[in-house]
């Protein structure tokens, strides 16, 4: 705190003009500090002859008491300081006149160096007002499907049921539209959706898109009451091409089946590939906010209330921990549009399936990697007079889609299928060898019945 940190003789350096009052002399000094000195003349070091007369003991206690004071104040008044600046002081000081004091400070700031002034942004913890506004168009789906497994040559099935989670993305004049994912609601017997007011109704599937794991559901409006219709809503879907790193993001789904549950976190990452079971790539969002199983189908939302996300438990798996993924709702939603558009199916009897008359083989993504051949159902041979010979379907060919729904193994065309009676069209899409490339070829089929021979 001394200019030149001198205490030796008291003095503070030569800008010091100096008084004396009985023997403590006062040194005023021109930097704003006032030091003190020893003994009735400035410059004189000499203990006076009689300490008892002249008080010499005396007075270098109260000098030294007087220094230590001053020194004590201004230290106090220094650790006060950075303790009130850094935050680390509690006091029991008035929040309102601390307020005050700030605000002032910074009106006068932002008066006299307008330049300086900026926005400061914070995460909000409390949720709930986003959560209360979108819960309405969140729903709980359970999948009631047929288990079979063979044993030491034995068939044997068994009654399975498995939850998931869905989103309301729209409403017709005669069905209520539902996106999730294709692995919720594929291969079911059954379709059940419970709403927020708690009541069920049954859907049945309006399209399937197994490369991007979405699919859309629709239960019919005449299914539903009207404190029903009057209690959900639609949801809105956001974008996801303006997310940032660190955004606070928010996950609602029926994790576990136990209901809808809400989690909270942020973007972790963006843009992130991902290689699915099925071999398809895709690239999605990375967020730590809690993604367990029975959340697939469910919402990723911004603090707008907006979906920005369809969050997919079956992308991270259950081996990790604070990594999970959404689908992207940017590249989501032509899906979703073209899936809303479809015709609604059930499934049909087994013995009334349509038949399309080939033998086949798939084309794995090991296959497709070695020979350079399109992921899907290779076309071995074609039946004459059958479904596929009528719709031009060729030896070669690899089916890749029926009726938009993606098609890479022999179990996507058998699931797909069901829903298609003999009699019922479907647009066939195959890649066909042609001067030693792969070309699309669209096609149109109407289904056949199966043989007897083949029943």
């Amino acid at each position: 705190m001394y200019e030149n940190d001198n205490f030796s003789g008291y003095e503070t350096g030569d800008k010091n003009t100096t008084g004396t009052f009985s023997g403590v002399s006062a040194a005023g000094s021109a930097n704003g500090y006032t030091t003190y000195q020893m003994g009735g003349s400035t410059g004189s070091n000499t203990e006076p002859k009689n300490p008892k007369k002249h008080g010499g003991y005396f007075r270098k206690a109260v000098v030294s008491v007087s220094l230590g004071l001053f020194f004590g104040l201004f230290a106090g008044i220094g650790f006060y300081a950075v303790q009130q600046g850094t935050g680390m002081l509690k006091t029991g000081t008035d929040t309102a006149v601390v307020d005050e004091v700030t605000s002032e400070a910074a009106t006068e700031s932002s008066q006299s160096t307008p330049q300086l002034a900026t926005n400061v942004t914070y995460v909000e913890s409390d949720v709930s007002d986003v959560v209360e506004k979108v819960m309405p168009a969140m729903v709980s789906i359970v999948n009631n499907f047929t288990e079979t497994a063979n044993v030491f040559g034995q068939q044997y099935t068994q009654e399975e049921a498995a939850s998931g989670s869905g989103i309301i993305v729209g409403k017709t004049d005669d069905e209520l539209l539902i996106v999730s994912n294709n692995h919720v609601v594929e291969s079911a017997d059954t379709l059940t959706v419970t709403f927020i007011d708690g009541s069920e109704a049954q859907a049945q599937v309006k399209g399937l898109d197994s490369d991007m794991d979405l699919a859309v559901i629709a239960v019919s409006l005449n299914d539903l009451s009207d404190d029903t219709k009057n209690a959900i809503t639609v949801a809105t879907l956001g974008s996801s091409d303006d997310l940032k790193l660190g955004e606070p993001v928010i996950a609602i789904g029926n994790a576990l089946g136990y209901g809808q549950s809400v989690t909270n976190g942020i973007v972790s990452a963006l843009n992130r590939e991902i290689t699915l079971e099925n071999g398809a790539t895709g690239t999605f969002i990375q967020t730590n906010a809690a993604i367990n199983p029975g959340n697939s189908g469910g919402a990723l939302l911004n603090m707008n209330g907006e979906v920005i996300g369809i969050n997919s438990n079956k992308i991270g798996g259950t081996t990790v921990e604070g990594m999970g993924y959404a689908i992207p709702i940017t590249s989501a939603s032509p899906i979703i549009a073209d899936l809303m558009e479809r015709q609604t199916r059930t499934k049909v009897a087994e013995d009334e399936v349509g038949y399309i008359g080939i033998s086949l083989q798939e084309v794995t993504s090991q296959i497709s990697q070695m020979y350079n051949m399109p992921e899907g159902i290779y076309v071995v041979s074609v039946e004459e007079g059958s479904a596929a010979a009528n719709a031009g379907i060729m030896k070669g060919d690899i089916i890749t889609k029926f009726d938009g729904s993606s098609i890479s193994s022999y179990s996507d065309l058998q699931k797909t299928l069901q829903y298609y009676a003999a009699g019922d069209s479907a647009t066939i899409t195959v890649q066909r060898p042609q001067n030693g490339e792969y070309v699309s070829v669209e096609l149109n089929l109407t289904l056949g019945s199966r043989p007897a021979d083949k029943k």
